[in-house]
C-alpha cells in the first residue's frame, strides 16, 4: 500500500498527480522553491517544504520525502522524472518509484543507446551519429573542441539538414535545426548549454531532419508481472521551437494496417526493455511515403497524456501508481478500447506574434469558460505571476467528443470563451488553428505553422473594437459610481445643466478609441454617434449590457490602467489613458532591446567591434531556453550596457550598433 506521495514536480502536473491520488485515498505532499511559494500546487499538498536549492537536488527531496513521511515518489514529468540515479536514490531510501527501473531509465534516457535497442528489434532509425569523443573527462580544457570537429566530420556523413539533441532529456530543449555547416558550430554550443542547464547532462547527437512529416508516439503501460499493453497512438506534429502546442488522439493520418505496424513496434521494444509503468515510444512519420522511424522512448508520464485518458477512459496516473504498489495491469489488450476523438492544447505564457518568445507577468484574469465542457489541467490561478524561472505553460485544455471535428470546435470555443489576461498568451493563435481549413482536414504535418501560417492574434474589426470599447466604458461607469465616496446613490452621469458629454479615451495597440456618452432620463445611455445602451446589471467582474440592440453578457478585469475585455474573440485589452500624459523616453536607434526578462549568458561584441548582418551579438537565457539576438545590418558597436550573467528586465537597452562609416 501507498499511503503517503511526494509528487517531485510543480505545476499543473503537480497537481494533476495529486489529484488522482487523493481520488486513491493517498496523502499528498510536495517540494517547492521560494519563486512557488504562493503556487497552487503548494497550496492543494497537504504539506510541503521548501527547498533551498532546486527541483534537481536529489539528496534535498529524498530528504524532504523522508521527513515528510513518504513512502512512494512520483516524479511528473521534466526536472527528475528521467534521473535513473534519482530513482534509485528513491528506491535504496526504501520508498516506491513511480516510474519505470533506474536500469531502464538509464538505458532509454540515452538516446543513442535508445536508438541501438530499436536496431536490435528490428525497428528503423533515422541516419544519427553519436559524439565519438563522449568518453573523454569532462573536464579536460580541449574536449569540447574534439566533439565539435568530430561531429562535424559526422555531420557530413548524416547530411544536411540535420537536428543537434540532447542525448537526455527532451521538452525540445537542447535542440537546434542546422542547414548547413556554417551554423553547426554555434549550435551545437547552444544545445549543449540547455542540455547541461535543463538535464544535468550535455552530451548531444545528429540525427537527419526530416521537413515535412508527423509526430506519432504510442502510449505503453506494463507491470511487474511481464504483462505490456498499448493504449493507441498520438499524433503530436504542430510544435513550434520543437516543442508540442496540440496533441490528438487518434492521428487523422494513420490506416488500420499503419496503426498496428507502429503499436507491434512499440510492444516489441517495450517487452525488450522488460518495461514497467506507462512510458511513450515516439515514431516519425514520412508524411508523402508512410514509413515511420523510431524517434525515443520516454521513460515517464507525457504532458499529452490526457488525450489517451480521453479516448480510452484509462487514468494514466492511477495505473502509475498501481504498478507501482506491485499490482498487476488486471486487463489484457483485448480490454482497451476507444471512444471519439480527444484533442489538447498547451496554453502558453508567450507572444506569437514575437517569434513565441516567452512572455512574463502577473496573470490578472484566469477564468476557464464553464461551457462547453472540456478539461483544464492548470498550474496557475488568477494573481499567479509568471517568471522567467520555468517553462512558461499555463494549462493543457482537452476536448473530447464523437468526432474530431466536434472535439476541435469544442476546443476552440472553450478557449475563446475564457477570459484571460495580465500575461501575453498564445490562446488567439490556439483557437485560429483549430478552426484553420488545414487541421480540419487533418493536414497536420511538422511544419504546419510556417506552411499555414495560422493567425498569430485576432485583431478586431473597427466596429467590433468599437462597440467593445462602448461596453468597456460602461463598466467603468459603473466601477466608478459604486466606489464614489460621495453622493454615492446619484445616478451616473447625472447633471442639473448643460454640459458636454463624458468622455474615456481606450488605447488598443496603435489604435484609440473616444467614446463619449451621457444618460438619459429613462436610465439609458447614448453615445456621441446615436447609439443607445442599456445596461441590465453591472457586478465588480462582469457587465450584462444591450448597445443597439445587441444583448451580451462580458467579463472585465481591471489591473491598474488596463482594462481586459470580454469579446466574441477572446479577450481584448485597453489602456484607459490619463487625462494627462507624461513623456517617454524615445527608442534608441540602432539599440538591441531586451524582449523579456532573462540573463546575458553570452556576449559577443565590446565597443568599437565591427557586425555583419546576421552575426550573434548576444545571447540571453529565460525560461531555460536560449534566445539569440543577431545584428540585422553591419555596423559597429558604439555602446554596450550589459555584462556576462547580468540579470535584465524585459525593456533594458543591452547595447547599440551603429552603420559602419563609409571606407
Amino acid at each position: 500500500m501507498i499511503s503517503t506521495l511526494l509528487v517531485a514536480n510543480r505545476g499543473e502536473i503537480a497537481r494533476r498527480v495529486i489529484r488522482t491520488a487523493r481520488d486513491m485515498g493517498i496523502r499528498c505532499v510536495v517540494v517547492y522553491v521560494d519563486a512557488d511559494a504562493d503556487a497552487p500546487f503548494v497550496q492543494d499538498a497537504d504539506e510541503a517544504m521548501r527547498l533551498d536549492t532546486s527541483y534537481l537536488d536529489v539528496p534535498a527531496i529524498v530528504e524532504a520525502a523522508r521527513a515528510m513521511g513518504a513512502d512512494a515518489v512520483h516524479p511528473g514529468y521534466g526536472f527528475l522524472s528521467e534521473n535513473a540515479g534519482f530513482a534509485a536514490r528513491v528506491g535504496a531510501a526504501g520508498m516506491a518509484w513511480v516510474g519505470p527501473s533506474p536500469e531502464c531509465i538509464e538505458q532509454m534516457g540515452d538516446k543513442i543507446a535508445a536508438k541501438a535497442l530499436a536496431e536490435k528489434a528490428q525497428v528503423r532509425t533515422l541516419p544519427s551519429a553519436a559524439d565519438p569523443t563522449a568518453g573523454l573527462p569532462a573536464g579536460e580544457p580541449s574536449s569540447k573542441k574534439r566533439s565539435t570537429e568530430a561531429l562535424s566530420i559526422q555531420a557530413e556523413k548524416v547530411g544536411y539538414p540535420l537536428l543537434v539533441k540532447a542525448a537526455a532529456g527532451g521538452g525540445g530543449k537542447g535542440m537546434r535545426i542546422v542547414e548547413s555547416p556554417d551554423t553547426l558550430e554555434e549550435s551545437l554550443a547552444a544545445a549543449r548549454r540547455e542540455a547541461k542547464n535543463s538535464f544535468g547532462d550535455d552530451r548531444v547527437f545528429l540525427e537527419r531532419y526530416v521537413a515535412v512529416a508527423r509526430h506519432i508516439e504510442i502510449q505503453i503501460l506494463g507491470d511487474g508481472y511481464g504483462n505490456v499493453v498499448h493504449l493507441g497512438e498520438r499524433e503530436c506534429s504542430i510544435q513550434r521551437r520543437h516543442q508540442k502546442i496540440i496533441e490528438e488522439s487518434p492521428s487523422s493520418r494513420l490506416d488500420a494496417e499503419q496503426r498496428e505496424a507502429m503499436c507491434e513496434a512499440a510492444l516489441r521494444l517495450a517487452r525488450e526493455l522488460g518495461y514497467q509503468s506507462a512510458g511513450t515510444v515516439e515514431f516519425l512519420l514520412d508524411d508523402d511515403s508512410g514509413e515511420f522511424f523510431f524517434l525515443e522512448v520516454n521513460t515517464r508520464l507525457q504532458v499529452e497524456h490526457p488525450v489517451t485518458e480521453m479516448v480510452t477512459g484509462i487514468d494514466l496516473v492511477r495505473e502509475q501508481i498501481r504498478i507501482a504498489a506491485g499490482e498487476p495491469l488486471g486487463y489484457a489488450q483485448s480490454d482497451i478500447h476507444f471512444s471519439g476523438s480527444a484533442i489538447e492544447a498547451r496554453l502558453y505564457a508567450e507572444d506569437p506574434a514575437n517569434d513565441f518568445l516567452p512572455a512574463t507577468g502577473t496573470l490578472v484574469a484566469f477564468a476557464p469558460a464553464a461551457t462547453p465542457e472540456v478539461r483544464w489541467d492548470s498550474g496557475v490561478s488568477s494573481g499567479s505571476v509568471v517568471g522567467i524561472d520555468f517553462d512558461p505553460m499555463l494549462a493543457k485544455v482537452i476536448a473530447h467528443a464523437p468526432t474530431r471535428a466536434e472535439a476541435a470546435g469544442r476546443l476552440a470555443l472553450a478557449l475563446a470563451r475564457s477570459h484571460l489576461g495580465g500575461v501575453t498568451s498564445n490562446r488567439d493563435f490556439l483557437v485560429t488553428t483549430l478552426r484553420t481549413p488545414e487541421f480540419l482536414a487533418g493536414d497536420t504535418t511538422t511544419d504546419f505553422i510556417d506552411r499555414v501560417g495560422p493567425a498569430r492574434s485576432l485583431e478586431p474589426s473597427d466596429d467590433e473594437r468599437t462597440r467593445t470599447a462602448q461596453l468597456a466604458a460602461l463598466w467603468v461607469q459603473g466601477f466608478n459610481r459604486s466606489n464614489a465616496n460621495v453622493l454615492g446613490t446619484t445616478p451616473s452621469g447625472w447633471r442639473n445643466a448643460r454640459l458636454s458629454d463624458q468622455k474615456l479615451v481606450l488605447d488598443h495597440g496603435d489604435t484609440s478609441v473616444t467614446v463619449q456618452y451621457r444618460t438619459l432620463r429613462d436610465g439609458r445611455f447614448r453615445f456621441a454617434d446615436g447609439t443607445t445602451a442599456r445596461v441590465h446589471a453591472w457586478c465588480g467582474d462582469s457587465i450584462d449590457v444591450e448597445i443597439g440592440g445587441r444583448r451580451s453578457r462580458s467579463r472585465v478585469t481591471r489591473s491598474g490602467s488596463l482594462l481586459i475585455v470580454q469579446w466574441r474573440g477572446g479577450d481584448l485589452v485597453f489602456g484607459e489613458r490619463p487625462r494627462f500624459t507624461l513623456p517617454v523616453p524615445e527608442a534608441t536607434e540602432g539599440g538591441f532591446v531586451a524582449q523579456m526578462p532573462g540573463k546575458v549568458i553570452d556576449l559577443r561584441v565590446k565597443v568599437g567591434d565591427r557586425v555583419s548582418a546576421g552575426d550573434t551579438v548576444l545571447v540571453l537565457e529565460a525560461m531555460k531556453m536560449e534566445h539569440p539576438m543577431r545584428a540585422t545590418d553591419d555596423g559597429v558597436v558604439t555602446e554596450v550596457h550589459v555584462t556576462l550573467e547580468e540579470q535584465v528586465e524585459a525593456g533594458t537597452l543591452l547595447l547599440v550598433v551603429e552603420p559602419a562609416p563609409e571606407k
